[in-house]
């Protein structure tokens, strides 16, 4: 198609590059001053609140409307050299960002850190020392109050050098240094005792355990727990109730079999990933949870107990809390001692997988 459109003989203007906006300049402190009618002397020493200071207080309620009305905005880095300290608080972490249960670690810290007028920096290494290294360097450099060290399951840990040139606690992870570091860490006994009581509190008394294989606190304090509920319930604890399977779903599946000629009503898991996996066994060999056989789980995974069926009992790991706690300790607000970790409660969240069972 040709255009009737007319030539007018003269180049096309060219395309007119996006106008960039124009960045405000931040508010100066002579421009408070000069809004104030007073020194900058005078406003440095109502920003850092010099109680000293000989300033009437109609000049420093000037100053101060000056700052409001302005938005002036104090320069933290000055403030920092000055001080010694900063607003910030360092959190190191293996793999915690990125694990979706133990992510509430950060999500605890954080909300602590801001109710106490503090951000939170975080550095996630996955495990790589010298990104580790870097990143405590960096927050040494930027002054930090301190760092929260955590490791995305709770396990023995060693203290990076760097990490002891800074005020530090270790979170869901501990040194196994006696007395080398204040640590905040799950009460995996608690927990487990926690577990099996609720299928006691069912009226089970046959009651199996399916530990983990691999070393860690977890597999020794949850069997503990599951040996002081028996205990306490005056059942006598029968080590042939106990079995062993990697933990996750396939060994939960695993384990079925061997399970089944126990004879047992009620089974405590090491995990929920274990119980889900337990399930699928239990399923194909014509048993249901809990009318058959009762399941209870560990970790509170809310993508795994919430959502199988019947849904899971469990035990929660007080990821939250643990990041929550890790701040309080490091400024202070809790006591601590570094003679021993400091253990958070596992809550139990009961469901379905559990009921009323009357004993033969």
């Amino acid at each position: 198609m040709v255009s009737k459109e007319k030539s007018t003989g003269k180049p096309a203007p060219a395309a007119r590059a996006p106008r960039t906006p124009e960045r405000a300049h931040p508010v100066t402190l002579r421009e408070v001053a000069e809004a104030a009618g007073v020194s900058t002397a005078t406003v440095s020493l109502v920003i850092n609140q010099k109680k000293n200071a000989r300033i009437a207080d109609e000049t420093r309620q000037r100053v101060k409307d000056a700052i409001r009305q302005l938005g002036y905005r104090p320069n933290a880095l000055a403030k920092t050299l000055v001080s010694g300290t900063s607003k910030f608080i360092g959190l190191v972490a293996d793999g915690v960002a990125t694990t979706p249960f133990a992510g509430q670690i950060i999500h605890g810290a954080q909300d602590e850190a801001w109710k106490h007028g503090y951000a939170l920096l975080i550095a996630n290494t996955e495990g790589n020392r010298d990104l580790e290294k870097d990143a405590i360097a960096m927050m040494l450099e930027y002054k930090v109050r301190g760092i929260l060290y955590s490791t995305w399951f709770h396990r023995p840990t060693a203290i990076p050098e760097t990490l002891r040139e800074a005020d530090f606690v270790l979170v869901n992870c501990f040194s196994p240094e006696p007395g080398a570091a204040r640590a905040v860490v799950p009460d995996e006994e608690q927990g487990g005792q926690s577990a099996t009581e609720i299928l006691l509190r069912g009226g089970h008394r046959r009651i199996a355990f399916i530990n983990a294989t691999i070393p860690a606190p977890a597999k020794d304090g949850r069997l503990q727990g599951y040996q002081d509920a028996l205990e306490a319930a005056g059942i006598p604890f029968d080590p042939e109730l106990v079995l062993e399977a990697y933990p996750d779903q396939e060994g939960g599946y695993g384990a079925t079999a061997e399970l089944l000629k126990r004879n047992v009503t009620a089974v405590y898991c090491y995990n929920d990933r274990m119980a889900m996996g337990l399930y699928d066994g239990l399923r194909e060999n014509g048993l249901s949870v809990p009318d058959d056989i009762a399941v209870v789980g560990f970790d509170n995974q809310e993508v795994i107990a919430a959502h199988l069926r019947p849904p899971l009992s469990t035990v929660s790991l007080p990821h939250y809390e643990l990041g929550a706690a890790g701040v309080r300790m490091l400024l202070g607000l809790d006591e601590a001692s570094n003679d021993a970790a400091v253990k958070i409660a596992c809550p139990a969240v009961e469901r379905a997988s559990v009921t009323a069972h009357s004993p033969a």
